[in-house]
């Protein structure tokens, strides 16, 4: 059996044995044949909510936040049907395009003009926001469960504020898009650190596909209602990008509707686990990096044995990455389980802790091996995974070892598809 394992901007093909191997994929969505008609076509009949020309008036001010560089958003068809309804109403001037980082770094100039192109980055003022600048925030209060809540200070005092995003199951809030692009997504770093915190994370029902009971979700929704957001317009996208499916209007009503049809294409029942579990990160940009990398591990989490072996591959052409806390907390003790000892520490609390205690719970339970082009062998040692540079012959190492009654199950698509128990 051949399988292409989505890597960077293509493709890793690998030979697999016929009899002893599972494939999990979405379910095939058809592209929307007319996107941009599309996008409008649901801007103007939204759900559970006035439409949008009836909620934005002539001089007010208005804020769009929008996926970073790490989410492969349709960003430009996106603003463009919001702003071609909004056309006669309201002038660029008026307008800033705020691109949720929560505390991922800020977009270079180049992935910018890359995400937005040239006309809308010389028509609109496009902000990074900056989770650790304080004199970019306004502090709002305790939201939710305790939660202090800090938030970008011009969206918070906006006239008019919409969210924009792309829903896919996420691996602890359930689902991203919709509430999630206030925050963490325009959050100060404290406000993330609660949302993020090791009890909230180790939380049984922080989970893939998991929203009612969800501690991480139940307060990023709550943040978001307390501070509002006046229309809301998330897509859902199939493995080439395209947008498989258009919800706008109403920010909860219309991210429930986009839940419940990632979840039916997204979501995948199987009756056992198995010995080895090999998964991608879905490509770029999604596989940019180690750190990102956690998702596409943790989604073949949910179907390994324990004692068992995930192979991951991710091109990580940004490294581990070299910014952020993430690599720093893994190379700061020299096993996952002391890791996860020091993150559940009383006061103990650093950016991207979170990333680093799911991946130390997976290796509690499961042994984990990494093809990467754009990692070294010491990197990732030093981020406790075992490197690999040929995956057949790791699998075919692998399947000795387990055995001839042995399991195997890939994931081409890493985190675009998460299988479960039933």
């Amino acid at each position: 059996m051949r399988v292409g394992l989505e890597y960077g901007d293509g493709k890793l093909w690998i030979e697999l044995p016929d009899d002893r191997t599972i494939v999990i994929e979405p379910i095939s969505d058809p592209a929307i044949s007319d996107p941009e008609n599309a996008l409008r076509k649901a801007i103007r009949e939204p759900i559970a909510s006035p439409q949008l020309r009836d909620i934005v008036s002539s001089g007010q001010s208005v804020a769009i936040s929008i996926c970073d560089i790490t989410r492969p958003q349709l960003r430009v068809e996106a603003l463009g049907a919001i702003f071609s309804e909004l056309e006669g109403i309201t002038r660029p001037e008026d307008v800033v395009i705020f691109i949720a980082t929560g505390t991922h770094r800020a977009n270079t100039s180049e992935e910018l003009e890359q995400m937005l192109g040239p006309e809308i980055l010389s028509t609109y003022r496009v902000v990074n926001h900056l989770g650790d600048d304080p004199s970019t925030l306004v502090d709002i209060g305790v939201i939710g469960d305790g939660v202090p809540v800090s938030l970008n200070k011009e969206w918070v005092t906006a006239d008019i504020r919409i969210t924009t995003g792309v829903v896919e199951p996420h691996f602890f809030a359930g689902f991203s898009g919709g509430p999630k692009m206030v925050a963490p997504g325009l959050a100060g770093i404290e406000t993330v650190l609660a949302l993020h915190n090791a009890s909230r994370i180790g939380h049984p029902t922080s989970k893939w596909g998991v929203t009612q009971g969800n501690p991480v979700h139940s307060d990023v929704r709550a943040i978001a209602q307390a501070t509002g957001v006046d229309f809301a317009l998330d897509v859902t996208l199939n493995r080439d990008h395209q947008i498989t499916g258009v919800f706008a209007g109403d920010l909860f009503a219309m991210h429930e509707m986009a839940c419940e049809k990632v979840r039916e294409t997204s979501m995948q029942p199987v009756e056992s686990a198995f010995d080895i579990v090999i998964t991608s990160n879905s490509g770029y940009p999604l596989d940019q990096n180690l750190y990102q990398m956690v998702k596409g591990m943790s989604a073949a989490a949910e179907i390994v044995k324990p004692g068992g072996t995930i192979v991951c591959v991710a091109e990580c052409r940004d490294g581990l990455p070299n910014h952020g806390s993430f690599g720093e907390i893994l190379c700061s003790k020299e096993s996952p389980e002391e890791l996860e000892k020091m993150i559940h520490e009383p006061g103990y609390s650093v950016p991207d802790q979170w990333q680093v205690q799911i991946q130390a719970r997976i290796q509690r339970s499961a042994t984990v091996l990494m093809k990467s082009d754009g990692l070294t062998d010491e990197q990732i040692r030093m981020a406790h995974l075992e490197p690999i540079h040929d995956v057949e012959a790791a699998v075919s190492r692998l399947l000795e070892k387990y055995g001839e009654h042995a399991t195997l199950c890939v994931l081409p698509q890493g985190p675009r598809t998460i299988p479960y128990l039933q």
